[in-house]
């Protein structure tokens, strides 16, 4: 039996998905959510073998979320999107169905998903597949990084706008992702975040630490050919950029 949980944001659509799921005979859902917030805290740890996600809810999108599971199980998007449009879907060991789910596409999303769990098959590339899927739905399409990030305490999972953090840094063996208000762990490391968020927002300026360039109010000249970046927040947060980062930081920065 193949193990799903289906998330999207329309009660009625979770209903009758499910409901399909069940009457093939072949899968057993585990689990449905109509909150994607709430689908991270139940899914956190626990992948199923099949997630069917929608791609348009509010708050997050189905891209946000997928970027936030760690480990990431097969996805079928369920989408209302022409199908023209979504050619890169087809790659990467991804599926999707477009609304109204027919019983005759489902079925062969199943096909295809029995056929890669027999197989030994490489980890789909998730950052180069929502920028083939950006790219296939044009200018008004998702983007391929997320907007948002979430940080795990407990059973809670908490969701930050990236726009609010002014940088992440690791202490202590954990990451951080500071905001004017505190500080919140998040599930990655600095190098991990670097590959993950939008190299046009994000400066690498030290090992341990990753600048969001919108929050940075000036930058002066430091000891040993370093710099010093002061933030716009209330503290005036102040960050040293290693020597080794000074020329990446000043071409993005334009400087």
């Amino acid at each position: 039996m193949i193990r799903a949980f289906v998330v999207d944001d329309e009660p009625l659509a979770v209903k009758r998905l499910a409901r399909l799921l069940t009457e093939t005979g072949r899968v057993e859902v585990e689990g449905t959510s109509t909150d994607p917030v709430d689908a991270l805290a139940a899914l956190s740890g626990h992948p199923p073998d099949v997630l069917f996600l929608d791609i348009q809810m509010p708050g997050m999108n189905g891209f946000e979320m997928l970027a936030m599971l760690d480990p990431q199980p097969l996805v079928v998007f369920t989408t209302a999107y022409d199908q023209y449009a979504l050619q890169a879907f087809e790659v990467n060991s991804i599926d999707y169905l477009l609304k109204p789910v027919e019983e005759r596409h489902l079925s062969r999303a199943l096909d295809k998903l029995e056929r890669l769990r027999a197989a030994t098959e490489p980890a789909p590339d998730w950052k180069n597949l929502l920028a083939q899927i950006s790219s296939a739905l044009g200018q008004g399409g998702t983007s391929a990084f997320p907007e948002r990030i979430a940080s795990r305490l407990g059973e809670r999972i908490h969701i930050l706008e990236l726009a609010r953090v002014t940088h992440f840094f690791a202490q202590d063996k954990l990451t951080f992702a500071a905001t004017e208000g505190r500080n919140y762990v998040v599930d990655h490391t600095v190098a991990e975040l670097e590959q993950k968020l939008d190299p046009r927002r994000f400066c690498r300026i030290h090992r341990s630490t990753l600048l969001n360039l919108a929050w940075v109010r000036e930058v002066d000249a430091w000891f040993g050919g370093r710099l010093l970046v002061r933030l716009k927040d209330a503290k005036g947060t102040e960050l040293q950029v290693a020597r080794d980062r000074v020329g990446g930081l000043k071409r993005q920065l334009g400087i």
